[in-house]
């Protein structure tokens, strides 16, 4: 998977990408990911790439042009399964998503910033508009960082344990249940019985009970999808 990020603050995002499991990926050479600085688009002396509304209004906006010629080159030198665009009114990242987009081969994200992009960008360029929640951040990059990770860990040789993000919270709209590890007693805190039984139907049944009871207690929502 090839992912470019398009952003006014590219040192904001950098950090993440050079550790952990992101690292890995990288050097193994499953991912690769690339940073645009959007002011290196720009065409004036002040590499400026916002301007005020049209209509008046508070903040700025993001302008059309230096937006246009980035992804016009990216888009010259290889094919896009998605141009996204991280906005509050997008659709809400969830689990589902990042399993079907973990497949892609090529995405660019563009991070928005101030008020938002012209929304000639979002008519003319972007295919695919996401959220990561319902607020709303200083820009994009946080949010392009969140959707990257929850691709990157999917992709197959990135885990250790490729089966460990099939167990994972929301896949089959379920919560994970709960986990324990030594000591088996702590404090007089003990792990429940069956799971140091080494019976493995019953740790089955028993994971999939409390799986269910913990969807049920706190998000009864996902129970209806």
């Amino acid at each position: 998977m090839r992912i470019d990020i398009i952003t006014v603050v590219p040192e904001l995002l950098r950090s993440p990408f050079e550790a952990s499991i992101m690292k890995r990926a990288i050097e193994k050479g499953l991912v690769e990911v690339h940073f645009h600085n959007l002011r290196d688009y720009t065409t004036n002396k002040y590499k400026s790439v916002d301007d005020y509304p049209y209509g008046g209004g508070a903040g700025m906006v993001m302008m059309v042009e230096p937006i246009d010629k980035c992804i016009t080159q990216l888009k010259s030198e290889r094919d896009y399964d998605e141009i996204i665009y991280m906005t509050p009114d997008g659709e809400t990242l969830h689990q589902g998503m990042a399993n079907a987009m973990s497949m892609y081969e090529n995405i660019i994200i563009l991070c928005g910033h101030y008020k938002g992009v012209d929304q000639r960008v979002r008519d003319h360029f972007i295919t695919k508009e996401i959220s990561i929640g319902d607020y709303v951040l200083s820009g994009g990059e946080l949010g392009a960082l969140v959707l990257a990770d929850a691709l990157i860990r999917l992709i197959p040789g990135v885990l250790n344990d490729e089966t460990s993000a099939l167990t994972d919270s929301f896949q089959d709209n379920l919560l994970s249940p709960p986990i324990y590890t030594r000591p088996a007693d702590y404090k007089g805190w003990k792990v429940p019985d069956v799971l140091l039984s080494g019976h493995a139907a019953k740790i089955d049944q028993w994971r999939e009970e409390k799986a269910f009871e913990h969807t049920k207690n706190r998000r009864p929502d996902l129970l209806d999808r």
